[in-house]
């Protein structure tokens, strides 16, 4: 068989690809993530707890734009894992970014951090390494950059594959919120994006999640034995 130059380029570009993917993949399932626990399946949907955790989140101020807000908020935070902060600290990449549009003003805040999402603003947010807390996590330099503490929740998680556009954001969402209403489950505040792998993974082995937080579980769960309170505590 003749291997001419164009298809020799070809097959090397292809193989560097793989490579890239192969090397992409084995880092995100490296990266920290927060530590959950899994309660209840029922379809497509699956049912979460996660304790507190810590995040640096940024807000994007005036932009509607699901993509360009997503993306001015990871260059401010990749900044500060990069040494914009006031110890100077490179800190260790993890998964999941996450977005969330609120619709009302949402105050967090746990002792001297506090972050306030103001309605209708994007805010983006990176999970903090576990081995940070409150008092040690180094402090942004730029003002629009916060570190919060999320509070501990039960969640309802739909999963998906594709490109981190608003078309699949919002396809998600309504899969999510028709499942959650057909159960009869109550959810509280705004569906949250989370991205896993990073941009160069093929779309369709990506990991998506659209979330939210819920104040119960399906009849099912409860029919079946369940006991959120004694699952959890």
């Amino acid at each position: 068989m003749i291997t001419t130059a164009s298809s020799l380029t070809q097959l090397l570009l292809r193989l560097g690809l793989l490579s890239a993917l192969l090397l992409g993949g084995s880092m995100a399932l490296s990266l920290e993530q927060p530590d959950y626990t899994v309660i209840y399946e029922q379809g497509d949907i699956e049912y979460r707890y996660y304790d507190a955790y810590l995040v640096v989140e940024t807000v994007i101020e005036n932009d509607q734009k699901y993509k360009s807000a997503a993306n001015e908020g990871f260059r401010r935070l990749f900044r500060y894992i990069s040494g914009n902060n006031k110890k100077g600290d490179e800190i260790a990449m993890t998964k999941p970014v996450q977005q969330v549009k609120t619709s009302e003003t949402i105050a967090l805040d746990d002792i001297s951090i506090e972050s306030t999402v103001r309605a209708g603003n994007y805010a983006v947010s990176f999970v903090l390494p576990k081995k940070y807390n409150a008092v040690t996590a180094p402090q942004p330099l730029d003002p629009r950059v916060s570190v919060v503490m999320l509070p501990a929740k039960t969640v309802a998680v739909y999963r998906y594959s594709g490109r981190w556009t608003e078309s699949n954001f919002k396809r998600s969402s309504a899969k999510l919120n028709q499942s959650l209403q057909q159960q009869a489950v109550n959810a509280i505040g705004e569906v949250r994006s989370a991205f896993y792998n990073a941009p160069f993974m093929l779309p369709f082995l990506r990991r998506n999640e659209v979330l939210v937080e819920v104040s119960n579980l399906p009849e099912s769960y409860t029919q079946q034995g369940g006991d959120l309170a004694a699952t959890l505590y």
